[in-house]
């Protein structure tokens, strides 16, 4: 189910975007800062409960982190200075967001804490693949992608209906999921970049 696997299509949108800020002189790193600055004041959005502010710096921190690498690609200066500083920018990204998301009250310090282990497993194998000279691998239940689609979701929804569904918020029991989900993926990962070595 994972978003990554639609990668084809989302570049025929994201693509004739990037191609509008090369004419307009942007740079991928300065992209991939603001996606890091989205990043961090969607974590601070999420402590003070600010939700709509909280769900459109998610959205443009995907967007942004997204267009970054359409853009490098473009201009033709994609490197590995580039991808290493997208990779660093990601990990600190999902450290606000969810951080943010659990400091703020939406769940128990404990379903935080194994939401963003797994969140960073998840991201180390991924990368972790592309050390052991298999390439970068984004399988799996839940990648980044797909996190951020459902945190904007739950995001918007929580705003909506700010109840508590038994004894967590919506933003609670999407925490709670992606803590589950992340380690599944986590594990996947790990099976299948074991399983590619042992060939």
């Amino acid at each position: 189910m994972t978003l990554d696997s639609f990668r084809p299509f989302f570049r025929g949108i994201i693509d004739p975007m990037a191609s509008i800020l090369d004419d307009l002189g942007a740079d991928p790193n300065y992209l991939s800062v603001a996606s890091f600055l989205f990043a961090a004041l969607a974590g601070i959005s999420f402590y003070f409960r600010f939700l709509l502010i909280a769900g459109l710096m998610v959205f443009l921190n995907a967007v942004s982190d997204l267009m970054d690498g359409s853009l490098a690609r473009l201009i033709g200066t994609a490197d590995l200075r580039g991808d290493f500083l997208d990779h660093v920018i990601d990990r600190y990204a999902d450290i606000f967001i969810i951080c943010g998301i659990f400091f703020g009250g939406y769940a128990p310090w404990q379903i935080g804490v194994a939401a963003i282990t797994g969140v960073l497993l998840t991201s180390y194998l991924g990368t972790q693949a592309q050390a052991v000279h298999i390439g970068r691998y984004y399988g799996g239940i839940l990648g980044r992608a797909d996190r951020l689609v459902v945190i904007f979701v739950a995001t918007i929804a929580n705003f909506i209906y700010s109840d508590n569904i038994y004894w967590l918020p919506i933003l609670g029991w999407m925490l709670f999921v992606i803590a589950i989900t992340s380690h599944f993926t986590a594990i996947q990962r790990f099976i299948c970049i074991w399983n590619e070595l042992s060939m």
